[in-house]
């Protein structure tokens, strides 16, 4: 099989550019990141020239940063031509560093100099924090006054900077950290990655919405009852115990994943679909959210741990961190007046699933039904964004025979099963990269999105130790 030459097929990514990931030899690079470069690059969606930075503080010659950079690829037998991975690996350069040393900065700011000089003209430069966030603020001070984040054309050279959730530890910690990065850096450079937000599935959210006009006259308090929002896993916390039991379910999944998803349910129709306008319809209902009252937070939320969560290694002995949660959200506003929003997530729990279902109110037809289950008799939509992605609808039907029972049938469409939807889906953090080459912000979190989330949240945070902790077995499937 002969190498072909690898030239991008699309023309807003023909500038060249360099990516710079900031903690490369860090879990997130070698899970996600380094991954999704390889598929970007394989699928010629990379421009032709381009360069891959790591910095980090470890000490490697050439050859023991290519050893680590291939290993990290995770590739699978036959997924890739060799010749394709040695090609990417080209691209990549190590340059090592302290995150607290100005000096370093300095060092990588020449090395980005000389990549431009040896192409000739200044390229595009995008950062990404790869590290843990309470590195980020030295981080964004070091690159902006080293320069690096500094244009060097506004036309043909810009720069961006590619920050993790979480972003901040509550509402003041993330006016914090927007009030430093506004005075670093203008909004159109900062892009917040929330992965979820670039699920195919999530995204078809707004497609289902707005494409069919049949659904979205329904979409409010008049013929919707309540709404389930789920993001739940089977396993614990695993080796990641020293991580998590600082952070808590709310914090790791609630604050971020979930509200994202609330938030493409609730939202109201933009007036185009632009990336501004699709961030501000999805702010505006977020900062409609009712705050939950101290006094209210018991009859709201439930929190509890699995059995077994403190003997897990890096977690505190006494450790009261919740690992599931359950939240009743309600919004202001005439659309949603009334309407629950459940938002629950937990570790250790019977499937690893997230999906959202929609119960519209049941109507008069109910009275023909014998069934003991009320249940049975609402209209449910579910959304399931992973895994087996798709949409299905429980709708009612007459039993065959004299009576006029109605029961249950559900109509569904799966991705998988529909081979050009299925193998057409790229990797989260294939989109979000490739976004982020374009400037497109739509699956990126805005300031105002930030602040909204972390407004509803708090207050549920600084009143979650006076709530009971329920302990539950691994594998449950309810949690009272």
């Amino acid at each position: 099989m002969t190498s072909q030459p690898f030239r991008s097929t699309d023309p807003i990514s023909l500038h060249p550019t360099i990516f710079v990931i900031l903690g490369i030899t860090g879990d997130l690079a070698s899970r996600k990141l380094l991954p999704a470069l390889l598929e970007l690059f394989t699928k010629r969606l990379l421009p032709e020239r381009f360069s891959i930075i790591g910095f980090s503080r470890r000490s490697f010659s050439r050859e023991e940063f290519r050893e680590l950079i291939r290993e990290h690829l995770n590739v699978r037998p036959g997924q890739f031509r060799e010749e394709d991975i040695k090609h990417f690996m080209d691209h990549m350069i190590y340059e090592q560093g302290l995150f607290n040393d100005p000096v370093a900065y300095n060092r990588l700011h020449v090395r980005l100099q000389s990549i431009d000089d040896r192409w000739g003209q200044c390229s595009n430069k995008i950062f990404h924090l790869s590290v843990p966030p309470d590195l980020y603020e030295g981080i964004l001070i070091n690159l902006a006054n080293s320069k690096l984040t500094t244009p060097c054309d506004d036309k043909t050279g810009w720069t961006r900077v590619l920050i993790e959730k979480p972003f901040g530890n509550d509402i003041n910690t993330a006016k914090s950290l927007d009030k430093m990065l506004g005075k670093l850096f203008q909004e159109k450079q900062i892009f917040r990655i929330d992965h979820y937000l670039a699920k195919e599935a999530l995204q078809n959210i707004l497609a289902f919405r707005f494409a069919n006009p049949m659904f979205e006259p329904m979409w409010n308090r008049n013929y919707i009852d309540k709404v389930h929002i789920k993001l739940y896993e089977k396993d614990g916390v695993s080796d990641r115990g020293a991580f998590y039991d600082p952070i808590g379910a709310l914090k790791d999944v609630g604050q971020n994943h979930i509200v994202a998803m609330l938030a493409l349910i609730a939202m109201n129709q933009p007036s185009s679909f632009s990336a501004d306008k699709i961030r501000y319809e999805r702010a505006r209902i977020l900062n409609s959210l009712r705050k939950i009252p101290a006094n209210k937070v018991k009859l709201n939320v439930v929190r509890g741990q699995y059995a077994g969560y403190l003997s897990e290694k890096g977690v505190k002995p006494l450790s009261n961190t919740e690992t599931y949660f359950r939240i009743k959200a309600e919004f202001s506003g005439a659309r949603w007046k009334g309407v629950p929003f459940y938002l629950e997530s937990g570790k250790a729990l019977s499937e690893s699933k997230a999906e959202i279902d929609i119960y519209f109110k049941k109507g008069k037809t109910s009275v023909w039904s014998k069934t003991s289950d009320p249940l049975m008799l609402s209209n449910i939509l579910t959304f399931r964004i992973q895994p087996d992605e798709g949409i299905k609808i429980k709708f009612n039907v007459k039993t065959p025979g004299y009576g006029f029972d109605v029961e249950p049938k559900t109509l569904k469409f799966k991705y998988a099963d529909v081979s050009s939807f299925h193998d057409a889906i790229p990797n989260d953090y294939e989109r979000l990269i490739r976004d982020a080459f374009s400037g497109d912000q739509t699956l990126f979190a805005s300031t105002d999105e930030i602040m909204a989330s972390w407004r509803f949240i708090t207050p549920i945070l600084e009143n979650l130790s006076t709530l009971p902790l329920k302990i539950y077995e691994k594998g449950a499937t309810e949690i009272g």
